[in-house]
């Protein structure tokens, strides 16, 4: 390896500007005077202040208008619209064939295509920055990396513009990070105060960690829910870059992480060994001797997560590249004290400076050995997936087409070959309809990504997981499929399927909405915004329609032309227009009197009350859960929904709402006249939609009275060694596993539903009993629950025993307790109409 600088050894402990910039980041380096650096551009030096991400787009765009090796693209924009930008540097030689250089990678990713000649291809590689936006200091180290390679004059940077395309993204998530750097910013003080309890290193809640709905995008690479990582996932498959880094901060009184992560417990199963044996220890070398040369401490192959397939840093190991994790011991702020004096902000940026530079020369160092494995992991996916029994696996849901789209172009999102299902089958005990299913062939470059997305695993080298340990994204999305051996496939799909209805003709007595498609709640919504009055009808019945006699399912909804507001041409006008919109098919029928089953005007036939929802939120509240269900709301409904911060609720009259939303979390900051309140407007009709601890608060509080499964516990050993500690006891947990539940297909939690199982995803220790009333526990665990994901005996056989979904009546009210969560990662498309029915039909359950 070559020295890339010459390294004066400084002190660990260092305040922010009290220091030359370059001798501090760069000792000893020269640089072209044309281009500015972060410190003459921004007015002070690097570790002074937490850079706003506007200032960083805007010294990114200084550098490609002062230079011709750099040039700068926005790829998309964040739910707040900042800019998403990738910031390309190379010599002007290979910038000006850009294009050409693309498009030699894709083809040396594409088995099917010639190998180019790997020789005189250049390293494409891809740093990313800064995707949980309270761990700063990376994204000011993407300022003085971009600034390094671009206006060093060493013999390394000379031949990484020479050799290489290095693609910087300075922030994964400019939305929060805003959001930390504005905290940080106004509580510093004059001198920095290093005590870990002054307020400037205690976010307030949620914190910078997550995006605008609070998400965290390290999860987001694979379920693809936020614009982030939409724009990223297809700006990487413009691309396929050899190496790709993810930079991130852990606990102050650590040191520094880089890969390999922990051997086979933390690695992702579908990624070859040659990732995890080889290449992995071939860069570690670099990033031990860049720091070893400053004197950094640091440490490998414990604890950190790589298995999990939505982490920026597994992705690319899925896609024949190199993802590389690095984790430094944050300041959170400019300076805190740490169990080894203190840590300026100054000093976390050089280390994660020293890991940019180390990677990039890494991967010149490797760069054929890299392309060569590109081709060799794409081929190995398709010679692989044509020895797996499984040929294909064959999908689709037969009653609700929009999940099919969803799913469908989720696949080709990432890159999965998808085709048409010309024949009517039957496998895994589902009907497949022709033009209804589909079948992924798994004799394809994307083999790995298929068996991520349809593969259950149920078997593991370790028992304790960092995160989610199941993540079946066919069964997130509650999509029929089976393997199978012999099928046909017909046409490549080159878009999702898409559908369009003509919209009945003719005078209707009444209009009629199936209940089953994703969207069906989207449209009752933007009904009954529109002034629309609009009806379920509780039980099956067939009825004649423009298509003739047509079977209806319980949760159909119905709009009496009788009973409207609107004028008969206006609502005609309505629906046509709403229908269109969110892609409904809308039936009419000219009679009250059914074929079958209850009459239109049955009792059994309710209004629909306009929502009025509100959640808690604040400290003690699941940030998590809560973005999630706000997410949902706003991007699957378009409905309003009221966040109230969990001190002010005192000042709430519940009465003006008809849902009250708890999320996961403590409420015991809830005053007793509140939780009067509470249990007074509850019983008076209200409805409370509680996720997992918060039905534990209720039960604690006597709002509920739902009662834990008991079991008799295998006794433990009486003594252990205290090393042991973390493996036994986490193994305890329930991190994230896919269980397959059954449903009351009459009760109105499950209107829309017509299995009478489900795929649900549980992260929780919570065990509750069924209700002691026979009638109110509409969704249950099967006798064999476990699909995919670890849980250990003894939790599998309390989960056997327990209820996912309980109603709980109060008075004239109820509480609806989700014990799985419906809406995890906002991509559990399968449940999220369990959620969606507690909202609707919340005042009908009891």
């Amino acid at each position: 390896m070559k020295k890339p600088l010459l390294i004066l050894l400084l002190g660990f402990i260092m305040a922010a500007g009290s220091f030359a910039q370059s001798s501090y980041y760069f000792p000893g380096e020269s640089f072209d005077p044309s281009i500015p650096s972060p410190e003459e551009f921004l007015g002070y030096p690097i570790g002074e202040w937490h850079t706003r991400y506007d200032l960083i787009v805007k010294y990114y765009e200084k550098l490609a208008e002062v230079s011709d090796l750099a040039e700068l693209k926005t790829i998309g924009y964040t739910h707040e619209h900042r800019p998403k930008i990738i910031l390309t540097i190379a010599s002007s030689t290979l910038l000006g064939n850009l294009e050409e250089i693309r498009l030699a990678q894709l083809q040396l990713a594409d088995p099917s295509q010639p190998k180019p000649d790997v020789s005189a291809m250049p390293s494409i590689m891809h740093l990313g920055y800064g995707v949980h936006g309270n761990e700063p200091s990376s994204a000011e180290a993407a300022m003085l990396s971009a600034y390094w390679l671009l206006a060093s004059q060493s013999e390394l940077a000379q031949n990484l513009r020479k050799n290489a395309v290095v693609h910087f993204d300075p922030t994964v998530n400019p939305d929060g990070r805003d959001r930390h750097s504005q905290w940080a910013n106004s509580n510093k003080g004059f001198p920095p105060v290093a005590d870990p309890l002054d307020r400037e290193h205690n976010e307030a809640w949620p914190g910078g960690r997550t995006n605008h709905y609070w998400f965290d995008l390290n999860r987001d690479w694979l379920p693809l829910a936020h614009p982030e990582s939409q724009v990223k996932i297809a700006w990487y498959h413009d691309w396929y870059p050899n190496v790709t880094t993810d930079f991130h901060e852990m606990g102050t009184d650590g040191t520094y992480f880089f890969e390999p992560t922990k051997p086979y417990g933390s690695e992702n199963p579908v990624v070859p060994r040659k990732n995890y044996d080889d290449i992995n220890v071939r860069f570690a070398k670099y990033f031990a001797e860049y720091l070893d040369e400053i004197g950094s401490l640091y440490w490998t192959k414990e604890v950190f997560d790589n298995s999990y397939p939505g982490y920026g840093s597994t992705y690319p190991d899925i896609q024949g590249g190199l993802g590389l994790v690095f984790e430094q011991a944050s300041s959170r702020g400019h300076l805190q004290a740490s169990q080894r004096g203190d840590i300026s902000f100054a000093f976390t940026i050089r280390n994660h400076v020293r890991s940019s530079i180390a990677t990039m020369e890494a991967g010149l160092d490797n760069r054929e050995y890299m392309h060569d494995y590109l081709r060799e992991f794409f081929q190995t996916a398709v010679s692989e997936g044509a020895k797996d029994p499984a040929k294909n696996y064959v999908f689709g849901d037969q009653f609700d087409p929009s999940r099919n789209s969803l799913f469908v172009k989720f696949l080709m999102d990432h890159k999965i070959k998808v085709y048409e299902n010309n024949a009517d089958l039957s496998a895994g005990g589902y009907d497949f309809k022709s033009g209804k299913s589909w079948i992924v062939p798994t004799s394809q470059p994307q083999y790995r990504m298929v068996r991520t997305m349809f593969e259950d695993v149920k078997e593991f080298a370790d028992s304790v997981f960092y995160d989610a340990s199941a993540w079946t994204m066919a069964r997130a999305y509650g999509m029929p499929f089976a393997a199978n051996t012999t099928v046909k496939t017909g046409n490549l799909l080159t878009e999702a399927p898409s559908q369009d209805y003509d919209f009945p003709t003719g005078k209707a007595y009444a209009y009629l909405i199936d209940w089953s498609d994703y969207y069906a709640p989207k449209m009752l919504f933007d009904l009954q915004e529109a002034g629309v009055h609009v009806e379920v009808i509780n039980r099956p019945f067939t009825s004649k329609t423009q298509d003739g006699e047509t079977k209806f399912s319980a949760g159909t909804l119905i709009i009496p032309s009788g009973f409207q507001k609107l004028e008969t041409a206006e609502l005609k006008d309505v629906l046509e227009k709403l229908a269109k919109k969110n892609k409904q098919k809308i039936y009419a029928t000219t009679s009250g009197m059914n074929l079958e089953g209850i009459d239109l005007g049955s009792n059994l036939v309710g209004s629909v009350t306009i929502p009025k929802v509100i959640m808690v939120v604040g400290d003690g509240v699941s940030s998590y859960e809560a973005g999630e269900i706000w997410y949902l709301l706003d991007s699957q409904v378009g409905m309003p929904i009221s966040k109230v911060n969990s001190d002010d609720m005192g000042r709430v009259n519940l009465f003006d709402y008809t849902t009250l939303i708890l999320a996961s979390g403590n409420y015991n900051s809830f005053s007793e006249n509140f939780q009067n309140h509470l249990k007074d407007w509850i019983s008076r009709g209200g409805t409370v939609i509680s996720m997992k601890s918060a039905s534990l608060w209720l039960n604690d509080k006597e709002i509920i009275k739902e009662e834990l499964v008991e079991t008799e516990e295998t006794p433990e050993p009486e003594s252990l060694p205290y090393a042991v500690q973390r493996d036994f006891e986490g193994a305890k947990s329930v991190g994230g596993s896919i269980y397959m539940a059954a449903l009351d297909l009459t009760h109105p939690i499950a209107y829309g539903y017509q299995r009478e199982t489900l795929p649900v995803y549980r992260n929780s220790t919570i065990f509750i009993k069924p209700s002691k009333d026979k009638y109110l526990t509409p969704i249950r665990y099967t006798e064999n629950p476990l699909l995919g994901g670890y849980i250990s005996d003894s939790n599998l056989e309390k989960l056997a025993q327990s209820a996912s979904v309980i109603i709980s009546p109060v008075g004239r009210g109820r509480v609806i307790n989700f014990y799985d969560n419906p809406n995890f990662r906002g991509t559990w498309f399968g449940t999220n109409k369990l959620f969606l029915n507690a909202i609707f039909f919340g005042d009908m359950m009891d």
